[in-house]
């Protein structure tokens, strides 16, 4: 049997100063786990004054995971939350039944030439759990596991024997694998569905080689491992699979079509909450064909 149930290739957009690289939803899958929606960005720097400026706008039903390997940016929310984001802090913004958020670079950041580089994903929120209210934490204190060569953070989930604090809704996994020379990691198999995604370097799977950037969904039920000659950055996902189906149109995650229907009217006729210190703007519903978040 092969190590790699699925292999999928991101649709890159390229923004002027940076690239982003989305890979769920695709044609041939639309979740890994609870992972609805998978975007990696950068690595860029961009020019002096210039930042990233996500206008704010509306999400229902499901929670976006922010995580930078290079950078920072600004988060506000409806709800009264404020983040600035660094490496090696985890971003958990729930939605639930409707929040409303806004993402830039610090100003700090745009004097001096802000760089951007990480991981924007959205898990679907469990049958049941859709509508609860909307939340945020930033969690920088994460289990660190370290073995020779080996170093993975636990952003999300049990993984290696240790657990992230990060609010889960659905089982989850989630982690940063950075290898050095010669490392290698075993990869769990408790995870319903998984899969890893190169973002540095060169790294194999059971001695299969990972395509930069390309999600490569793993095998259910097999121990395998990752391993690098040379050194590699690696992101491990998934979690447990969805029974029921979910839609997805712009921002909005559901269960239900009629729900995001609500959503594209709510949000139409301004009933959902504003952004404290971010109310000059908002992204408009799309007229036509949707696309998801833009970027500056």
């Amino acid at each position: 049997m092969s190590v790699f149930e699925q292999l999928l290739t991101p649709t890159t957009h390229d923004l002027g100063q940076f690239q982003v690289r989305r890979v769920l939803p695709s044609k041939k899958r639309s979740m890994v786990g609870p992972f609805i929606f998978v975007d990696e960005f950068g690595p860029a720097q961009l020019d002096l004054g210039k930042g990233m400026d996500v206008r704010p706008h509306p999400h229902i039903n499901l929670s976006t995971v922010t995580w930078l390997f290079e950078g920072a940016i600004d988060h506000r929310d409806s709800i009264g939350s404020f983040s600035t984001i660094r490496p090696g802090q985890v971003n958990l913004m729930t939605a639930g039944r409707g929040i409303v958020h806004s993402e830039r670079s610090p100003q700090a950041e745009r004097e001096a030439g802000p760089k951007l580089f990480g991981m924007q994903t959205w898990l679907a929120l469990p049958d049941g759990r859709e509508e609860i209210d909307p939340a945020f934490e930033a969690i920088t204190d994460l289990p660190v596991v370290e073995d020779g060569r080996a170093r993975a953070i636990v952003i999300m989930g049990d993984l290696w024997g240790e657990t992230a604090a990060t609010t889960t809704h659905a089982g989850t996994i989630y982690a940063e694998i950075v290898l050095e020379a010669g490392g290698c990691i075993p990869l769990e198999v408790d995870a319903d569905e998984r899969a890893v995604m190169l973002v540095g370097g060169a790294a194999t799977v059971d001695g299969h080689a990972l395509e930069k950037f390309q999600l490569s969904v793993l095998a259910p039920g097999k121990e395998m491992t990752l391993a690098s000659d040379s050194g590699a950055r690696v992101m491990l996902l998934g979690g447990d699979a969805f029974e029921t189906k979910r839609h997805a149109w712009w921002n909005f995650v559901s269960s239900s079509e009629e729900r995001i229907e609500q959503a594209k009217e709510d949000w139409r006729e301004g009933r959902f909450d504003e952004v404290p210190d971010d109310r000059e703007e908002r992204i408009p519903l799309p007229d036509g064909a949707p696309k998801t978040v833009t970027y500056p």
